[in-house]
């Protein structure tokens, strides 16, 4: 029986030492040492996606950047090794905004024949945004282009990537969505699911950045379908927008609950939810704006959010101070 006891404690220690976490999924097997998954242990954090001057966020006294690899969103402006690491050496966790649900026809991956003569991983052109176009992420292709834009920024010094579009699981089991495939919501939310993970194994494991944060932003829904915990357990934390605010227009408190029971189930497994509400119309910090302002800076910090006041014309052009 000693032995037993002993092989038992043996065996455990073992497990809590080297545990790692393995997904199989169609066919495909992600592994990486769950001692390994990172903390984000920063107090503020800033959100640019355009026009992003390393000198000044490397000056400025936020903790951590979520910005594009790139002044314009071009290969011919993107930011140089020294410039991401001169962030990181003000001690800023520079973090790379990667979109993995939609294309842009901006970028280095984009080719002029697609205009016409579309992949078929290539999905419609987002009426919202004009330019971006939804893809079917779980496709080789898209993937692989993916992946090449994760050597990008690893190579530029990146310590982490913020994940676009994870709710795209929604829009492709929509049946009114005008596409050729109408998957149900929980074959596209798994797909997204194994999409992620893979992205984390993928920089974790085969680049050897073991401590390489994933951060997710919006779609947090797709929590519904984490059945064996492999989403939450993979990411660093989480990126929402909008909410207590859209714009400037408060959003009914049923919304705002809705969305938080599943923040809650994040910051409860000590993943950071970082917050961006668009609440800064730029008038200044003085009366109707400033108590937009402090209402949703009270809400974020009651609930245990890193927050980041952004202005409401939703471009995410500058460093905002709005105090």
């Amino acid at each position: 029986m000693k032995k037993i006891i002993t092989l038992a404690v043996i065996m455990v220690a073992t497990l809590s030492a080297f545990m790692a976490y393995t997904h199989y999924k169609n066919g495909n097997d992600y592994s990486y040492d769950i001692q390994d998954q990172p903390l984000v242990d920063v107090e503020s954090w800033v959100y640019q996606l355009q026009d992003a001057d390393p000198d000044l966020i490397a000056s400025s006294d936020f903790d951590l950047i979520v910005m594009d690899y790139s002044a314009d969103g071009t290969e011919e402006n993107k930011y140089t090794l020294e410039e991401i690491n001169n962030i990181e050496e003000n001690g800023i966790i520079p973090i790379a905004y990667i979109s993995i649900g939609e294309a842009e026809d901006y970028r280095f991956y984009w080719q002029d024949e697609w205009n016409k003569n579309p992949p078929s991983w290539l999905g419609k052109e987002n009426t919202e945004w004009v330019g971006n176009y939804k893809v079917k992420y779980w496709e080789e292709r898209w993937k692989t282009i993916v992946k090449e834009y994760l050597d990008k920024v690893i190579n530029q010094g990146f310590l982490g990537v913020y994940l676009d579009i994870i709710d795209g699981f929604e829009y492709w089991s929509d049946p009114d969505n005008g596409e050729d495939i109408h998957p149900s919501e929980k074959e596209t939310a798994g797909r997204m699911i194994d999409f992620l993970v893979e992205i984390a194994s993928y920089c974790r494991d085969e680049k050897g950045k073991a401590g390489f944060y994933i951060i997710p932003q919006n779609g947090e829904r797709i929590l519904d379908y984490d059945a064996d915990g492999s989403y939450l357990e993979t990411i660093s934390g989480i990126g929402v927008e909008s909410i207590w605010y859209d714009g400037i227009t408060p959003l009914p408190s049923s919304d705002v609950e809705e969305r938080i029971q599943y923040l809650d189930d994040i910051s409860g497994a000590d993943k950071v939810v970082f917050s961006v509400d668009y609440v800064d119309d730029g008038t200044g910090y003085f009366g109707e704006n400033k108590h937009r302002i402090d209402d949703y800076l009270t809400k974020a910090s009651n609930k245990g959010y890193i927050s980041y006041v952004a202005r409401s014309d939703f471009e995410l052009d500058e460093l905002n101070n709005p105090f």
